[in-house]
């Protein structure tokens, strides 16, 4: 389960990141462009797929007892 996670992770960062750099004009264009709102999910996107390969990175910390 965690590789999933780590794989879904690194693919909504990825798109979040194409996204971005769509809006800003660093790759070509599509019905992004120009559109502040698309830069703003982009981000979110990338900082949810870095927080969710964080989590999947930590480690379960042992039962107490």
């Amino acid at each position: 389960m965690r590789t999933v996670l780590r794989v879904f992770a690194v693919l909504l960062g990825l798109g979040g990141a194409v996204s971005f750099f769509e809006v800003i004009g660093m790759l070509p264009g599509s019905f992004m462009s120009g559109d502040p709102r698309w830069a703003a999910y982009g981000v979110l996107a990338v900082l949810a797929g870095v927080g969710l390969f964080v989590l999947t990175r930590r480690r379960p910390t042992p039962p107490s007892g």
